[in-house]
C-alpha cells in the first residue's frame, strides 16, 4: 500500500474526479491511508452531454459503494468553451489542456475554499495521457486563486502500484472506459 502524506496533515481533501477508472485506485488508496474525500466531479469539457452523463454516473456508482459523497459541478460547456477559444488546433498536452484544467480546478477550488475543504488534488495526475507538470501548474495556480484557504496535493497518482490496479479496478467494475479525455477536439 502507498503510504500518503497530505498537505499539512489535513482531513478535509476534495478530490477532482474526471472520470471513474482514473479515479478507482486514487479512492482505494486513500480510503486504505484513512482518509475519506468528497469527490468532485467538474467536466465541462466533456462533449456530447450524453458523454458527461455516462461518467459521472460511472463516478456515483463507483462512490456509493463507499459511502463517499459526490458533488455535480454545474455543466458549463458553454464557459468552457469561451476559456479553450482560440486553443482548438493544440495538440493533445499543449496549450489547450492547461486551460482546461485551469477551469476545472479552479472551480473545485473555489468550491472547496467555499466550503471548509483543507486540500485539493485531483484525478487528472493518474492518467498517463496528462502531462503531470501541466496539471500541477494548474492545481497550484487554482488554489493559489483561494488565498491559502486550500492547498494544493500534487500526488503524484501514477506510482505505489496505482497505475496497474488501475487496470484492475476498471475490469473488476467493468467501468465504462472512454479512449479520449472527453473535449470534441481530442477525438
Amino acid at each position: 500500500m502507498l503510504a500518503l502524506e497530505v498537505p499539512g496533515g489535513y482531513d478535509r481533501i476534495l478530490l477532482h474526479s474526471c472520470c471513474a477508472p482514473c479515479s478507482g485506485a486514487i479512492i482505494e488508496c486513500m480510503l486504505q491511508n484513512g482518509l475519506r474525500p468528497t469527490v468532485f466531479f467538474s467536466n465541462s469539457n466533456i462533449f456530447p452531454r450524453d458523454e458527461y452523463e455516462l461518467r459521472r454516473q460511472e463516478i456515483v456508482r463507483y462512490a456509493a459503494e463507499f459511502g463517499l459523497e459526490v458533488v455535480d459541478d454545474d455543466y458549463g460547456h458553454g464557459d468552457w468553451l469561451q476559456c479553450v477559444r482560440g486553443l482548438e488546433r493544440e495538440p493533445e498536452r499543449g496549450a489547450r489542456c492547461l486551460e482546461c484544467f485551469r477551469f476545472r480546478l479552479m472551480r473545485a477550488a473555489r468550491y472547496a475554499a467555499e466550503n471548509g475543504y483543507q486540500v485539493l488534488t485531483t484525478t487528472l495526475a493518474s492518467s498517463r495521457w496528462k502531462d503531470l507538470d501541466q496539471v500541477n501548474e494548474a492545481g497550484q495556480w487554482a488554489c493559489d486563486q483561494t488565498g491559502g484557504a486550500v492547498l494544493w496535493w500534487d500526488q503524484n497518482w501514477r506510482k505505489g502500484g496505482l497505475q496497474p490496479r488501475r487496470s484492475e479496478i476498471i475490469r473488476e467494475q467493468n467501468f465504462y472506459n472512454q479512449n479520449f479525455c472527453g473535449c470534441e477536439f481530442s477525438r
